[in-house]
């Protein structure tokens, strides 16, 4: 039986490992909102269970799935897809999951953040929310891990950790006055340290587009290939109105420094589309002010969306302008991996990608 542990995991020696770091499992939740995802969720469905597949290539997978979904999830997964019944809102398991952390001597734990559906009342996507907020503790007891319950409202797409000391994020997420209104750059910094393991935060301003429903979660602009090594998402085109933000968040990495005082690497992803919803990606959703679906929204795409795990890189296709570019982006900073593309259209109608639908459990 887990416990609930009244410490903080940077004085008891843990912290978050890079992605990079050998898996035990790689955890998703069923999809079935009717106000998000069109059709009665059945073409999320299909996506998220092809997606499962291509993940235990590499990796065992568990799926989360409500009671009422459980017999659907289970005809459509096959038999070495695990699945597990729990009660959450949404599926969106990075945010809501645990954040994995282990020390020197082989042990895990994780953390359990404060979780307010990406702005609470101010502007939350939906309420109640009060399953994904516990969701995080039910994940550490059946993985029989240890939970800190951290004082802080963070979703884990917010940050990325290298697994020595640095830690990247967006101000306009961390600083969102819908987080934690009350906490300074500072305090936040502080929690990052005592709860991840930060020694040093790297904040980048924005994160890829307004239209990110997130505030701007760093999960779609930035991905962590190796420490002092990143990749970006940054527009070429010098008319894009958000040109000169990609090119201010390119030239804050190139001038930093990460905790181990190594010069940051960057590989530069191209940027997809535009993209936006269309008349029958609109249809069939049960409208909610907070979520929107409406046709000629634009779609927060992004090819730093991406999970790594085992070995491989599973990275979404978006737009077959760009998408072999990305992936021969992808190949050069991950040279010793499979670089595998994955249709992910109907994740991203959602509001997010393969890297915000997935959570690791880093194998110890």
């Amino acid at each position: 039986m887990a416990d609930v542990l009244n410490s903080q995991p940077w004085q008891d020696g843990f912290a978050m490992p890079a992605e990079s770091h050998p898996q035990q499992a790689v955890w998703l939740a069923w999809p079935e909102r009717t106000d998000n995802w069109r059709d009665n969720a059945k073409p999320a469905q299909r996506a998220f269970s092809q997606l499962a597949v291509v993940i235990a290539r590499y990796t065992p997978v568990v799926m989360v799935v409500s009671q009422a979904q459980f017999s659907a999830a289970r005809s459509l997964l096959p038999s070495h897809i695990h699945v597990v019944e729990m009660a959450y809102d949404d599926c969106w398991l990075r945010d809501i999951g645990a954040t994995y952390l282990i020390n020197g001597a082989g042990q895990r734990r994780g953390v359990s953040w404060q979780f307010n559906a990406w702005g609470g009342f101010q502007d939350g996507l939906y309420q109640p929310w009060d399953n994904d907020n516990k969701f995080a503790e039910s994940m550490l007891q059946h993985t029989g891990d240890d939970c800190y319950q951290a004082p802080l409202i963070l979703e884990g797409g917010s940050f990325h950790c290298d697994g020595e000391g640095t830690v990247y994020t967006t101000e306009e997420c961390l600083l969102h006055p819908s987080r934690n209104p009350n906490l300074s750059q500072r305090d936040i910094e502080q929690h990052l340290q005592n709860y991840l393991g930060a020694e040093k935060v790297i904040w980048l301003p924005k994160g890829i587009h307004p239209c990110d429903e997130t505030n701007g979660h760093v999960d779609n602009l930035l991905h962590i290939a190796h420490p002092g090594e990143v990749l970006l998402s940054v527009r070429q085109d010098e008319k894009d109105p958000l040109y000169e933000q990609s090119q201010a968040a390119l030239a804050l990495l190139r001038d930093s420094l990460d905790a181990r005082g190594r010069a940051i690497n960057v590989h530069c992803l191209p940027v997809p589309g535009p993209l936006y919803r269309t008349e029958k990606e609109s249809q069939g959703i049960d409208h909610i002010d907070s979520m929107a679906r409406k046709p000629g929204e634009q779609l927060a795409g992004s090819y730093s969306n991406f999970l790594i795990t085992n070995g491989a890189v599973i990275f979404p296709l978006l737009d077959s302008q760009y998408d072999q570019q990305a992936e021969a982006v992808l190949q050069q900073a991950f040279s010793d991996y499979d670089i595998i593309g994955f249709d992910a259209r109907e994740i991203l109608l959602g509001g997010g990608n393969i890297h915000c639908i997935t959570q690791q459990v880093p194998a110890v």
